[in-house]
């Protein structure tokens, strides 16, 4: 962080050779704006501190999962299901090193867990005599509370960012219409109050009573939020905004009406809805599509993998067509400050959103609890209920990341085209079309680094595990305790060796292209990354996602085909477990994490495009 932000203040200062005299506005060049060593200064400060407000809500996001954990195993005594929730907020260039990091720990445990323990050994999940067992549980915070709470929050801020910057050289900003210019920003204060609403119906006016209310009433939340945030865009867009106002429209304005902009912000609030809602039709495995990947387990694991793949990939389409209207519809309207609103109305229910993501590792580890501390099965079955609801509310959750994370991007790339003072990005054009092609490279790149690492991880944690279990004594009859401190450092070392080179290519890409290519090439870039990215990531979390859900599928035995399929054990099952265990490393730690890639990338473009405008593209110029 120290390293990077000594970089912003010897690019953004030298753009101007740290003048302290003003310069001439980027968006019009009749207007004087602030010397380049003040926009250093105030660049530098800025990133400094979302790094350190990141590493503190990561921090208080795992002591208040690590204490519902607990809480959860003993409410599951008394038979309530209960929502609960854990919130973590966070900067996007933290959110890279939390989901990233993050995302190694916990699946390098998981899978060394799973593979020696359920495979090899055919003991429970969460048995104390695995030695992975607590790094698995740790994992669970890190990874999937703490990572998924910077993304989201990360995708927040920079919506709101785009589009404060597009909102500054507006009618609000040259008018200095202070409401009018802080409407994303009341957005979020509605929504606040609207998800706060929404946990009364959760914890005071539906009871649940039986294990098959747990997902409705989860996916009422999502309905409610929506609902109640639809009317108070309304409200906010009625009384923030002026009747006609004019917004920045690369280098002209645009008369816009307030209800268009009420309309950018409710088509994103509901395209969310609809990819959270696909999103759980196929990771569910109350619908057909996971039921027909458990069905596959019955010729092996070659055949669960190839029906996973297909459904991950066959996932994208509706989500797509969703983000694709949403910008269509957006930026008519408004352009790219609808496309930012539009996004910020997407993450509006935000909340609500990571009160049923981080449900699930809440109630996984709930059941470890329960595993580890000998209590009676009947527990478990209730916090493994718990925990298929959390599977698939989770992929809820990186559904509306993804699609956030689109529009959040799309915003970001407008701004850093003015900020850069390009004109049009001809695709056509040699130094574009190369930046796209590389561009849409990098979300491979930087999953193959991902699940490598993940790969190498799990490789040591295996042979540690299994060294335990051949070499302690009374291992396997529950008479000597494992060394689970060592399992604990494998996954914590590997994490922080291994995150460096992936989040080296994601902020060193933009900084090489933008000095060496220039901004043309940097554009193709960003938008090359952005196309790929997102299809990538809607696949790798929905067939990570399922083949989980496959596996529960069989292991519940709630249905006369489940039971066809198992018990636990059968070779059903264990193509099931193999399966599960390909998707962790997709659907924890690939996937969510090329969220931040695209953003990251785009963030960073922009706040370095005026030291690319002036001093970018030496190859070119050489040449």
């Amino acid at each position: 962080m120290i390293a990077f932000a000594i970089l912003i203040f010897l690019f953004l200062g030298s753009v101007d050779g740290f003048s302290t005299k003003s310069q001439s506005c980027t968006y019009n060049p009749e207007k004087m704006c602030k010397p380049a060593l003040a926009t250093a200064i105030f660049s530098t400060v800025s990133f400094l501190l979302g790094g350190l407000t990141s590493v503190l809500s990561g921090f208080l996001g795992m002591k208040i999962a690590t204490y519902a954990n607990a809480r959860t195993t003993l409410e599951a005594r008394k038979g309530l299901f209960e929502s609960i929730t854990g919130y973590g907020l966070g900067g996007s260039s933290m959110a890279l090193f939390g989901r990233v990091g993050g995302g190694i720990y916990t699946k390098a445990a998981d899978v060394g867990a799973d593979l020696v323990g359920k495979v090899e050994r055919n003991i429970p999940e969460d048995d104390p005599r695995n030695p992975a067992v607590i790094a698995d549980n740790v994992g669970d915070n890190v990874g999937d509370i703490a990572g998924m709470g910077s993304d989201l929050f990360g995708s927040y801020a920079e919506s709101s960012c785009a589009a404060l910057i597009v909102a500054s050289i507006s009618s609000f900003g040259i008018d200095h219409n202070f409401t009018a210019m802080c409407y994303p920003l009341l957005i979020s204060s509605v929504g606040i109050l609207v998800c706060l609403i929404t946990t009364l119906f959760a914890t005071d006016f539906f009871e649940i009573k039986s294990v098959k209310e747990i997902e409705p009433a989860l996916k009422k939340q999502l309905i409610i939020s929506t609902v109640l945030m639809t009317v108070g865009i309304a409200i906010v867009s009625w009384i923030a905004l002026p009747p006609s106002f004019t917004i920045f429209n690369f280098g002209s304005q645009k008369v816009v009406k307030n209800w268009q902009l009420f309309l950018c912000v409710g088509v994103g609030l509901w395209a969310g809805l609809i990819i959270g809602f696909v999103t759980e039709y196929y990771t569910s495995n109350a619908y057909s599509p996971v039921q027909d990947v458990a069905d596959s387990c019955r010729t092996g694991a070659a055949t669960n993998v190839i029906f996973g793949l297909a459904l991950g990939y066959k996932s994208v389409i509706i989500p797509i067509f969703a983000i694709a209207i949403s910008i269509f519809v957006s930026f008519s309207f408004a352009a790219m400050y609808g496309i930012a609103v539009a996004a910020l109305g997407m993450l509006s229910t935000i909340a609500t959103g990571l009160a049923i993501d981080a449900y699930g590792p809440i109630s996984d580890n709930a059941g470890g609890i329960a595993e580890m501390a000998g209590m009676s099965h009947r527990i478990r079955e209730r916090t493994d209920a718990l925990d298929a609801a959390g599977n698939t509310t989770a992929a809820i959750g990186k559904g509306f990341a993804i699609g956030s994370a689109a529009l959040v991007s799309l915003a970001l790339f407008g701004a850093f085209v003015s900020r850069a003072g390009i004109s049009t990005v001809d695709v056509l054009t040699p130094k574009v079309f190369i930046g796209l092609i590389v561009g849409a490279m990098l979300p491979y790149w930087f999953s193959a680094m991902t699940m490598k690492s993940v790969g190498s991880a799990a490789l040591k944690m295996v042979e540690e595990v299994r060294r335990q279990f051949n070499t302690i004594p009374g291992l396997m009859e529950g008479t000597a305790k494992p060394d689970y401190a060592t399992c604990v450092k494998i996954s914590t070392d590997a994490s922080i060796k291994e995150m460096i080179p992936p989040g080296a290519l994601v902020m060193l890409t933009p900084l090489i292209v933008g000095t060496f290519f220039g901004v043309e090439t940097l554009s193709g870039v960003l938008a090359g990354a952005l196309v790929s990215g997102v299809q990538i990531a809607i696949s790798a979390s929905n067939t990570g996602g399922a083949w989980d859900n496959a596996k529960k599928y069989i292991e519940a035995g709630a249905s006369e085909h489940a039971r066809t399929l198992g018990p636990k054990g059968s070779e059903p099952h264990k193509a099931a477990v193999i399966g599960d265990t390909i998707g962790d490393p997709l659907k924890d730690t690939s996937g969510p994490s090329l969220n931040i890639l695209i953003k990251l990338m785009a963030v960073e473009s922009l706040v370095f495009a005026p030291f690319f405008a002036t001093h970018g593209g030496l190859l070119f110029k050489i040449f």
